[in-house]
């Protein structure tokens, strides 16, 4: 989602802000983050649209209810951590990437980084530009220099781009089908406030030689080496190691058992009707229904079949055959042809107590989307899992098939994290420019703010015990007294 890029310059003007609110125990003051409007008249940041004021955004133009959900969102961080030099943020909406169902919804970065300046922790070691200046306690390089570049795409919500979700300018998030856009600012900030590497993740190499900050924490645990210490090809292929990744920073792996939860989500197969499919199949959590927390709904396990060549299970209002299946049972659909979203609601609207979802690929599962109406929990499953539960469950008559499925948890690992406890970082195979090293990886559960994806049931949160992104930042030098508490957004 963040592929840390660029920008330029322009005063915003009324709607430059200071991080107003004191934290208590810290050396700093508050951070004053201002924002830089560089979009020309007319777009943007700009645009003259009319809108309807939502959910504590009082603009009535598009661009106006764009600047003032960019501040609350610059509040939250400027509350939250501390500097004497003030941040600032070149801001601008432009076309970016998009296709009907999927896009990037924005990117930001540093604009420059910098080594060795007073006060450097490290030596030799790259900090992101508004990190190093807090360190240092002046600016670094020329004086009132924008620190971050962003950029946000402007196509979102018209035809063609993601037309069914478009951005969501409310200050509640209660964004619905919608992406909101409070949560998206607050994921590109902490990119450009420090929440990325600048070694190269595809290649290894690190920036002229020398390592960022990042590389001292991240461990990859094939070389049992951190990346500071390794080739470049240990670290190339450490980027792709799927669960090889972690971060070491004492604050992370101090606030895990806070944030996660202990324990995978699971489906247990069990019944006189299981056979050979009997056991606990460890299940991807999914952004639709209630989380599973605990051992929760357990039944009678049934499959959805299609109901029209290409049709795709679980895509159209359940017929009379799917119907049966459901109705106060859990059911069994392949992924395929519609969003998760639909399935899961036409499962629900036939009276299914529950919904697994079997992947149509190799690998783990964890079923997307966003849909309010969906109250029944939803699981995804592996093609594998999936293909030996329908084999017992081809043996069984039409109405009942005698396979009990229950959700429930398993094991005594944090989700998101390692044996250990050390934080899970991304390094899916193949690597994803923009997207591998520089996030928490998206199996966590709780959803993290700084996952590669933004997931609707965030809530604005950046600390413990909802978020691990400002420990983090505790890691790599922002923050080193009290965690701040009661801060605005955290909740």
């Amino acid at each position: 989602m963040s592929s840390n890029r660029l920008a330029l310059k322009a005063v915003l003007g009324a709607a430059a802000l200071a991080g107003a609110l004191a934290v208590a125990g810290q050396a700093h003051a508050a951070a004053t983050i201002i924002i830089n409007n560089i979009n020309a008249a007319g777009v943007g940041f700009n645009d003259p649209t009319p809108a309807t004021p939502v959910a504590g955004n009082s603009g009535t133009t598009l661009g106006e209810q764009r600047l003032i959900a960019f501040t609350y969102a610059a509040n939250i961080w400027g509350a939250t951590l501390t500097s004497d030099v003030p941040i600032i943020i070149n801001a601008q909406f432009t076309p970016l990437t998009c296709t009907a169902t999927s896009g990037v919804l924005g990117s930001a970065g540093a604009t420059q980084i910098f080594r060795d300046f007073p006060n450097a922790p490290q030596p030799a070691t790259w900090y992101s530009y508004a990190l190093a200046n807090r360190i240092a306690g002046s600016y670094l390089g020329t004086a009132n220099a924008p620190q971050i570049n962003s950029n946000f795409n402007s196509n979102l919500g018209t035809p063609g781009c993601l037309e069914t979700s478009g951005w969501y300018y409310g200050l509640d998030s209660n964004q619905g089908t919608k992406i909101d856009f409070v949560a998206v600012l607050q994921h590109e900030m902490a990119h450009g406030l420090g929440f990325q590497t600048f070694t190269n993740g595809s290649t290894g190499a690190q920036n002229g030689g020398f390592p960022a900050i990042w590389d001292h924490f991240l461990f990859g645990t094939s070389a049992g080496k951190l990346w500071k210490d390794m080739t470049n090809a240990e670290r190339a292929a450490s980027a792709i190691s799927v669960n090889g990744l972690v971060w070491t920073g004492p604050a992370v792996t101090a606030a895990v058992p806070s944030v996660l939860r202990l324990g995978a989500a699971a489906v247990d197969i069990s019944g006189a009707g299981a056979g050979a499919a009997a056991g606990v199949y460890i299940a991807g959590d999914s952004t639709l229904g209630p989380p599973v927390l605990a051992p929760s709904v357990s039944g009678q396990i049934m499959p959805i079949v299609e109901q029209g060549t290409g049709t795709g299970g679980g895509c159209l209002p359940f017929d009379t055959r799917n119907g049966k299946a459901a109705f106060g049972n859990i059911v069994l659909i392949d992924r395929g042809v519609c969003a998760f979203a639909i399935k899961a609601k036409n499962a629900q609207d036939a009276g299914a107590i529950g919904v697994v979802i079997a992947n149509n690929a190799a690998g783990a599962l964890a079923p997307g989307g966003a849909d309010p109406n969906v109250t029944i929990p939803v699981l995804g499953i592996t093609q594998a899992a999936g293909n030996t539960i329908k084999a017992a469950l081809a043996l069984r008559s039409r109405s009942k098939s005698g396979v009990i499925a229950s959700f429930t948890l398993t094991g005594n690992q944090y989700t998101g994290a390692d044996p250990l406890g050390r934080a899970l970082m991304n390094a899916p195979n193949p690597f994803q420019s923009g997207s591998s090293v520089s996030h928490y990886d998206p199996s966590m559960f709780r959803n993290q703010l700084m996952e590669p994806a933004i997931n609707a049931d965030l809530t604005q949160a950046v600390m413990p015990p909802i978020d691990l992104t400002y420990p983090l930042f505790q890691d790599i030098g922002w923050e080193v007294g009290p965690t701040p508490t009661a801060l605005k957004g955290s909740r």
